[in-house]
């Protein structure tokens, strides 16, 4: 991994009227890392992502992009930067009317020149990489929920972003299915060296994912750990943190 950071949040404050999510919270992300942002409900997990993936604007501070500020960019500046990342929504985010093949090739036709062969020959490369082959004609409801996430993940990849965003990848999934988006995450990072943003909560995607974490704290409003998942369950000597690793793996 790079020592030059891909991503890197300076002093970040997100304030919703009287209500305080997050206050002055820094830390970097390294190019082609998985790491994951992990906390307790109502720590400000999802309001951190938003923030970085330019879906909110903070109150305050400064997301930085390969060292260019993406919260003061310019709407050219703002629109370059924003193809350097694909987003997975918890829902998946995928358009009920459309086919698999439909919704993957909305960015495609969105920001590309590339003509309908082209196309559907990414199409069948991004749905092939998640393992859904054959099912570029199916409507999201003819699908499972595993599937579905699939899906929006392969459309999040289809510009070739070098970010890849998770909001909570593992809601409403059975443990089987979970731990095989899992290991396509890492796959992906190892094949294709995406840096992985991955906010969740769930011990065994954090283990099983997490290179580095930062935790977020509900009554601090900021970040109260920051390392390998291993080492902070081992020798963190925070209560909270402690707390946190330690509780019954679902």
């Amino acid at each position: 991994m790079s020592e030059v950071p891909l991503i890197e949040v300076r002093n970040l404050s997100v304030r919703f009227g009287d209500l305080q999510v997050l206050h002055d919270v820094s830390f970097r992300v390294n190019r082609g890392e998985r790491f994951v942002i992990l906390g307790g409900s109502g720590s400000g997990k999802s309001t951190l992502m938003r923030c970085i993936v330019g879906l909110l604007e903070p109150t305050s501070g400064t997301v930085l992009i390969e060292g260019e500020d993406f919260t003061k960019a310019n709407r050219a500046a703002r629109l370059r930067i924003l193809r350097k990342f694909g987003v997975l929504f918890q829902s998946s985010g995928l358009f009920a009317s459309m086919t698999l093949a439909e919704n993957i090739a909305l960015p495609l036709e969105t920001y590309t020149s590339l003509d309908t062969p082209e196309i559907r020959s990414l199409i069948d490369v991004k749905l092939a990489s998640v393992g859904l082959s054959g099912y570029a004609g199916f409507l999201p409801s003819e699908i499972s929920g595993g599937m579905k996430k699939r899906a929006g993940l392969a459309r999040a990849m289809a510009l070739d972003p070098q970010i890849l965003g998770f909001d909570e990848p593992s809601a409403g999934l059975d443990p089987v299915t979970s731990a095989a988006l899992d290991t396509l995450i890492i796959e992906l990072n190892e094949i294709l060296n995406t840096t992985m943003l991955v906010v969740t909560h769930e011990l065994d995607s954090i283990f099983n994912i997490a290179q580095r974490v930062i935790m977020l704290d509900k009554s601090t409003h900021g970040i109260i750990a920051e390392g390998s998942p291993h080492e902070l369950r081992k020798h963190s000597r925070d209560p909270r943190v402690r707390a946190f690793f330690h509780r019954n793996r679902s």
